[in-house]
């Protein structure tokens, strides 16, 4: 596409375009997670044989996508968001693929491949909010960032639901029932693929790049994208104090979500099923104890998406740092309800709740300020970093949750988890009084000139 051609294009048209697109392959891929957290473990128990391996699955899947950050945003960088998607997706449902296969062959190893693979549709699901943010107008960053972010939603609610369905497909198809929902994912991430291929055209990171050379220039030669590396993107990061602030709030926020929400299962499923005893009996104790459990958790992700809209709005209406302030503030008070109520089920749901809403407040406008404080040569870079140490820290986050756990107890993890989350806070009120010393002086400045 000449520049000329490029500038004839309506930008907001092809922006409203592309958010609907993102939107709707982040729904049928979303179907794909779904299933995998709602059965990887009991795959994982199954074909190991043994309970140490049940976490296995979501440990391989988030660790993938941290690793596979990176190179998809080296593909964007080079080739654009388009084949960058794509690409992911596409790795994502050979993953599905390979964890039918697994079942069929009742191999464990190949389940922790499918797994690995599933893990780049993860990565291309995260990288979908900045390609939303490619053309939008800055008074609607936060808005259309929010939009494909909540339309996870909706895959992530349907994907537990086609387990039944899923099964009475795979009986079907002669495959075992528990292999059943991944027809389902790999159909929903071909369709995903297949709609990202033949409708993102023009790439939004390309034709925003082309339109703001012919801004510049009007007719200046193209550059050579920039290799990316974590240390090239870091060194973009620390010469924008507006982006250091955005990256500490995503990453922090994300290890303090996946460290608290991780552990909070076994923390009810002792609490229920303890506060029975002597009176039902373990059946009882137990199906009381998922009970509890399932509704927390889908509250939890409720609150992590669900609202997102309105997050967006805020981050667009209110700003970036009073948005990732009011995210890490929610989080501070999520952990100091969920640990100080430790012995309240309902207490402790309210505290995850809360948690779901502080890491969407703080994703959405961490992630909106990050894709606009970075110079263009660098920005998909940046981005990659960013979502590589959002996964680091998701895994080190249930890593050491664990251990901080039999440690220190469940309040104990909470009150660790709140040094996090108050050191952010911290970091967006100095951010807010520099910027509100910086309009006043703005402000005076004008004055006096008038």
């Amino acid at each position: 596409m000449t520049t000329t051609s490029a500038t004839a294009l309506d930008p907001q048209r092809v922006q409203r375009r592309t958010v609907f697109l993102l939107s709707s392959a982040q729904l049928l891929s979303g179907v794909g997670n779904g299933a995998t957290l709602s059965i990887g473990s009991l795959l994982a128990v199954d074909l190991s044989g043994s309970e140490a391996w049940a976490g296995s699955i979501t440990t391989v899947l988030t660790l993938a996508a941290a690793i596979a950050a990176l190179p998809l945003a080296r593909l964007a960088e080079t080739r654009g968001r388009r084949v960058g998607l794509v690409t992911g997706l596409l790795a994502a449902m050979t993953g599905a693929l390979l964890v039918i296969a697994s079942v069929m062959s009742s191999s464990f190893l190949l389940l922790l491949l499918g797994a690995a693979f599933l893990g780049l549709g993860t990565a291309a699901n995260l990288q979908a909010r900045f390609a939303a943010v490619d053309l939008a107008e800055p008074e609607r960053r936060g808005r259309s960032l929010s939009t494909v972010v909540w339309a996870i939603t909706i895959g992530a609610v349907a994907g537990p639901n086609l387990i039944q369905p899923g099964a009475a497909l795979g009986s079907a198809l002669g495959l075992p029932p528990i292999a059943g929902p991944f027809v389902f994912s790999a159909m929903g991430l071909l369709l995903a693929a297949g709609l990202l291929f033949a409708g993102l055209r023009p790439d939004p990171l390309l034709l925003a790049r082309r339109l703001a050379r012919h801004a510049d220039s009007g007719s200046a030669p193209a550059t050579q994208p920039v290799r990316g590396t974590i240390r090239s993107g870091l060194r973009a990061v620390r010469s924008s104090p507006q982006a250091m602030v955005a990256l500490a709030a995503v990453v922090a926020a994300h290890g303090v979500m996946v460290a608290v929400m991780s552990m909070t299962p076994l923390h009810l499923q002792q609490l229920v099923g303890g506060s029975h005893e002597g009176h039902h009996g373990g059946t009882t104790e137990s199906t009381d104890a998922l009970v509890v459990i399932g509704i927390t958790i889908s509250l939890h992700i409720a609150g992590m998406f669900a609202l997102s809209p309105l997050w967006g709005w805020l981050t667009d209406k209110a700003g970036r740092f009073q948005t990732i302030a009011m995210g890490h503030g929610l989080l501070l008070v999520a952990v100091f309800i969920a640990g100080f109520g430790q012995h309240e089920p309902v207490l402790v749901t309210a505290g995850l709740i809360l948690l779901g809403l502080g890491w969407s407040a703080a994703t959405i406008a961490g992630s909106t300020l990050l894709a606009e404080s970075i110079d263009p040569d660098q920005r998909v870079t940046v981005q990659g970093v960013s979502d590589t140490l959002m996964g680091a820290a998701g895994a080190l986050g249930g890593a050491t949750s664990g251990v901080l756990l039999a440690w220190i107890g469940y309040q104990g993890l909470n009150m660790a988890s709140s040094v996090l989350a108050a050191a952010v806070l911290a970091l967006a009120a100095f951010a807010i009084g520099r910027q509100r010393k910086s309009a006043l002086m703005n402000g005076a400045a004008d004055a006096a000139s008038g």
